[in-house]
């Protein structure tokens, strides 16, 4: 994001409650004793006051929704709540002149003296912005908060009053909005000065006045006030006034005829000649330089485009450049395009990375998604698998059914059984779109037909490898038949276990035994020969998913976890993501003990999960009390941190690290207690994305998934291995950082499926993800930036209120 861009949210779109924090009152304050409150000798009794703040909301200067109040407080002259108020009205209802009440009561007192005093806020500014952050109201004392629109009670001080304090108070508040750049040692100086200069202005006026301290929500963006549907700007009958009235022009968006000649002389066939030899000035080369960084995302405007297009010779050997070199050109001039197709010939060769992008929509000529396809003969097979999923999903984008894309795949495949099995799966699970079916059925149709005219040794026959693929379809529909005969089971879970087991022994016993054993879906690698029926389960859920342990034939198992009535589908493009992020992470050499287990979605509402032998972290406090008890079980040491050996501490601390990244990176949402996994050896991972790229169902969530329990099995905020972890944060943020493009461009690629937190608003989720790379920073303030993002984490106090209400609900389920 750009320095001059403003970025904001519209309040009408804001469907959350608004919450606020009471913090504390501030100033002398002394509690009126009751008359009656003697002691023993008759004397009177200082009592100390129990405090509450009742808050309401007032709209247009009429009250809205129920008044709240504080709990009470009575530790002594510091009265402190922090107590986080959420009212029913939702952002969205609020009007520009919405105001909040704050009026502060004193009830060890009589009846007609336990007011203290009241305050009203504007929760919108002069500038229609929501107000954000710390405030300190300034009480009426002796008066009710009044919410009529001109209040008799404002909190905010008055002009002509206001002092050295309320600056530094204003400054202060823009800090903690992060307005101001943080300097951790020149942050603490300042704050010992300005704590002296409010002692010096406190004793010097001798202030008796009292203020009450209100913390409102903050967003990733400023929230502007807009009444909810649609303005429309309707043009006003002119008058003799000197108002601005709107006109309607016919004309705009239309393309001007004169630059639309300039433009094509500029890029006519004879001034090819000329451009050859032209070379760019420093100044040009800085611009060509900050254009070619620019994410794939971004749209190049005309300026922009005119530049690439003028140095097009003398950018041919940077490869990085031809991507935006293609997005400048006007494919509809069949001169232009010409042109630009021979330069794409001669142009130093593209990476693998970049080749992606040219399969996005936005490249539409078949030349140069058949460039594309080019440069992807040149990765290996496990670079392909990594990239698999989103190349199925590109040939939404091809002109024809059998395009190049198709029979790359396709020939691909033919030499690598897993990436045949896997595309073979990507492609029929696509076959309910009917949008593409008929696509995505031809190069299923093509795959077919060159597998079973392959030759070879009997075991590798093209027929029998095709067969073995399609008892994997053969299987799930057993599978899902088996499902359907189990959640009619009247009883418990451990009724549903028997009959399953009871069918795996009888009725369904050939699939205890496969005639010819099957390549796994999760594993194509892997042959498996029958069902466990005494290691088989059923998971204790709503849908009952079931846990299979399967026979292979090296004499060994596997175990998966079969799902019928949910979508996989993002669930295993997180996983590919996880995955692929693990790659890059172990080329840098940083291997962070990532668990990406494998997920296959066999359908729309079916699919398959690897199963990791672990434990929920719910699971694990409620048996252990602590995840370093827990660890101790498994991996004792008397020397070591914490009574654990300090090879699973590590482990713990780079797992930790590894998915606080990546979860941050992807907006995974809907984290708790039950959805973190901890392996016996100190892994943790995560499950069960139901929420990406910053969708969330439960209200602020804090920037990174990390809970307390986490941090306090590194030994506390001020431990050597919470720094430790930072540290590893860090890194692997920046090594992330690096493949940017790569991400970007295979989430873009996705932008046609109908993975719903995707399809819902591509352009806004691929913003979104982008955002969060901050490619606005160098690798130095990209640390500062991350550490500050675990600290507001791991202080976030509302996220942990909502685990406590979570807990209960899985309790009681």
């Amino acid at each position: 994001m750009s320095g001059n861009e403003f970025r904001f949210f519209l309040s009408c779109d804001i469907n959350l409650p608004v919450t606020f924090r009471i913090d504390k009152l501030e100033g002398k304050f002394s509690s009126k004793s009751s008359p009656n409150s003697a002691n023993e000798n008759g004397t009177v009794e200082d009592r100390k006051g129990e405090v509450y703040v009742e808050c309401a909301l007032y709209i247009d200067g009429a009250p809205f929704g129920l008044p709240m109040r504080t709990r009470l407080e009575s530790p002594g002259p510091s009265y402190c709540w922090n107590e986080l108020i959420t009212l029913s009205t939702k952002y969205r209802d609020l009007t520009a002149n919405s105001q909040l009440t704050l009026t502060v009561w004193d009830v060890s007192c009589e009846k007609n003296e336990g007011l203290i005093g009241g305050a009203t806020i504007h929760l919108f500014n002069m500038k229609k912005q929501l107000k954000t952050g710390r405030h300190k109201l300034r009480l009426w004392q002796g008066k009710e908060a009044d919410g009529s629109i001109q209040t008799t009670t404002p909190g905010k001080v008055p002009k002509e009053e206001r002092g050295e304090v309320e600056r530094l108070e204003k400054l202060v508040n823009k800090y903690e909005r992060g307005q101001i750049q943080r300097v951790d040692w020149l942050d603490r100086l300042a704050f010992k000065a300005m704590d002296k200069i409010k002692e010096r202005e406190n004793s010097k006026n001798g202030s008796s006045h009292l203020y009450v301290v209100v913390d409102f929500s903050s967003f990733e963006h400023r929230v502007v006030f807009q009444e909810s549907g649609a303005n429309f700007l309707i043009p006003s009958p002119l008058a003799s006034t000197n108002e601005l009235v709107t006109v309607w022009d016919p004309e705009v968006g239309r393309i001007n005829p004169s630059e639309h000649k300039q433009l094509k002389l500029a890029r006519s066939l004879t001034r090819g000649i000329i451009d050859r030899d032209l070379k760019p000035s420093s100044t040009e080369r800085r611009s060509i330089q900050r254009i070619v960084k620019y994410p794939p995302t971004r749209t190049l405007n005309g300026d922009e485009r005119h530049l690439l297009w003028k140095f097009r010779f003398s950018l041919m050997s940077e490869k990085r450049a031809l991507t935006k070199f293609l997005r400048c050109v006007e494919w509809s001039d069949v001169q232009e395009a010409k042109q630009a197709i021979d330069l794409m010939g001669r142009w130093e060769m593209i990476d693998v990375c970049d080749a992606l992008e040219l399969l996005s929509p936005v490249f539409e000529s078949e030349e140069v998604r058949a460039y594309a396809v080019r440069v992807l003969e040149r990765a290996d097979d496990e670079e392909l698998h990594c990239y698999l999923l989103q190349l199925v999903q590109a040939l939404r984008f091809e002109r024809s059914d059998k395009s190049r894309l198709s029979h790359f795949l396709v020939q691909r495949s033919l030499r690598n059984i897993e990436l045949a099995s896997f595309l073979r799966w990507y492609v029929a699970v696509e076959l309910h779109d009917p949008t593409y079916a008929k696509r995505f059925y031809c190069t299923y149709e093509i795959l077919e037909e060159n597998m079973m005219k392959l030759g070879g040794n009997e075991d590798e026959d093209g027929y029998k490898l095709w067969q073995s693929l399609v008892r994997q379809t053969e299987l799930t529909a057993q599978l899902c038949s088996i499902m359907r005969d189990v959640r009619n089971v009247r009883g418990g879970t451990q009724k549903k276990i028997e009959k399953l087991r009871h069918l795996l022994s009888g009725l369904l016993s050939e699939l205890t035994y496969f005639e010819e054993p099957i390549r796994s879906p999760l594993a194509p690698s892997i042959l498996i020969a029958g069902i466990i029926p005494s290691e088989s389960s059923i998971f204790k859920s709503a849908l009952h998913p079931l846990r299979l342990a399967f026979r292979t034939t090296d004499c060994g198992s596997c175990k998966i976890i079969f799902k019928k009535g949910d979508d996989l589908r993002q669930d295993q493009l997180v996983i590919q993501m996880v995955s692929l992020m693990d790659r890059l992470l172990k080329l840098e050499n940083l291997d962070l003990h990532l668990t990406p287990y494998r997920v296959l979605a066999t359908g729309h509402d079916e699919g398959m999960l690897e199963f990791i032998p672990s434990k929920s972290l719910a699971q694990i406090l409620s048996e252990h009390r602590s995840i370093i008890s827990y660890l101790q079980k498994f991996h004792p040491d008397e020397e070591g941190p914490f009574g654990i050996t300090a090879t699973c501490l590590e482990t713990f601390i780079k797992s930790c690290a590894g998915y606080s990244v990546i979860t941050y990176i992807l907006g995974i949402g809907d984290r708790h207690l039950d959805n973190l996994l901890l392996r016996d050896d100190g892994r943790l991972f995560h499950v069960d994305f139901g929420f990406i790229l910053g969708r969330d169902p439960k209200p602020f969530p804090p920037p990174m998934k990390l809970c307390k329990e986490m941090v306090e099995a590194m030994g506390g905020a001020e431990s050597q291995y919470y720094t430790r972890f930072k540290s590893y944060c860090c890194e692997a943020y920046n090594i992330l950082r690096k493949s940017s493009n790569l991400i970007l461009n295979l989430f873009y690629l996705m932008a046609g499926s109908n993975i719903p937190d995707i399809a819902s608003d591509p352009e806004k989720g691929i913003l979104k993800l982008q955002e969060k790379f901050r490619l606005d920073l160098d690798d130095e303030e990209c640390i500062h930036f991350f550490q500050d993002l675990i600290n507001e984490s791991v202080s976030a106090l509302f996220p942990q209120m909502v685990e406590t209400i979570h807990r209960w609900a899985q309790y009681w389920r």
